[in-house]
């Protein structure tokens, strides 16, 4: 077997839902395989965009064997292990493994108030549990912590994390952490969770990226990449500045909570273009519709998502 090479883009796939909130295996089958065809270098499941804090353990599990099983091995699987403590996050690492995942990422605990000697001693830990890659998952605006450059770097180095997902939006922090990385050897991969400014990120070194809107639009990311491969940077500008204009869907629902106006644009823009079946959100979020709904619409047909 060989070892999966994690680089590139890579969406953080969403979690289609049924109506009465149960996870559409169909239409997530459709979506994965959609976007493997579309280019992507792996897949993302079990993050923000996929809704994982709404969703059941068995509802998780379910996710990550649909995905493994309609990728069929052609890219990587990437998982995430999201919960409050962690003998949690070490026991959804460890069930993310035996459903078919490639790599864990996992998030320190989301409700346990650790320092950084416990979030040290927690990432060990769960990278102990398992025996595929360990990404940590830096996403402070959801756990409150920001993992510092010199943690990452020395747990590079042990071998007890492959990679960095950072979902931090702090672009010092995140050019800090690329320039130790390098110096360090470049023992980790490391991903930003940027949307628009994936040029930016290409050329100050990220190893991959994981946009939500690629969801949308998975060939554009993956045009900027090739395009960035080749050094092709004013091109890859133009490129970024297409899917900027694509992500204002993401502004339309004014009011709404920050779940409902980025993974509910998605679902819709998606919806529409006939890759899954329904918008439906996890509950108790509601679906966006009326005139937001309408506003979706015609930003992705002026992308040239919709045809005619």
């Amino acid at each position: 077997m060989t070892t999966p090479t994690f680089r590139g883009i890579v969406p953080p796939i969403l979690t289609p839902l049924t109506p009465d909130g149960e996870v559409d295996t169909a239409s997530l089958e459709r979506l994965t395989r959609h976007l493997v065809a579309a280019g992507v270098h792996g897949v993302f499941v079990l993050g923000s965009t996929g809704e994982v804090a709404y969703l059941t353990d068995a509802q998780r599990e379910q996710v990550v064997r649909t995905v493994v099983r309609a990728v069929d091995g052609r890219v990587p699987v990437m998982a995430g292990a999201i919960d409050l403590t962690t003998a949690r996050v070490a026991g959804q690492a460890r069930a993310l493994a035996a459903a078919g995942a490639d790599a864990v990422v996992a998030t320190v605990p989301v409700y346990a108030i650790n320092d950084y000697p416990e979030i040290e001693r927690h990432l060990r830990t769960v990278a102990a549990a398992v025996d595929v890659p360990l990404f940590a998952y830096d996403v402070p605006v959801r756990v409150r912590t920001k993992l510092p450059v010199d943690l990452l770097v020395r747990l590079g180095r042990e071998g007890v994390l492959a990679g960095v997902k950072d979902s931090s939006g702090d672009d010092v922090a995140f050019r800090r952490l690329v320039l130790a990385n390098a110096a360090a050897g470049s023992p980790l991969a490391l991903f930003t969770g940027h949307e628009l400014v994936v040029d930016g990120m290409l050329l100050l070194g990220a190893d991959g990226v994981v946009p939500g809107l690629a969801n949308v639009d998975a060939a554009a990311y993956v045009r900027l990449w090739d395009l960035a491969q080749a050094g092709k940077w004013e091109d890859a500008r133009d490129e970024q500045d297409r899917i900027a204009a694509l992500f204002e869907i993401v502004f339309q629902a004014a009011g709404r909570s920050g779940d409902a106006a980025g993974v509910g644009a998605f679902k819709v823009a998606v919806q529409r273009q006939g890759l899954i079946d329904t918008d439906t959100l996890a509950y108790p979020l509601e679906a966006l519709d009326g005139e937001v709904a309408g506003r979706i619409e015609q930003i992705t047909r002026a992308a040239g998502l919709l045809g005619d």
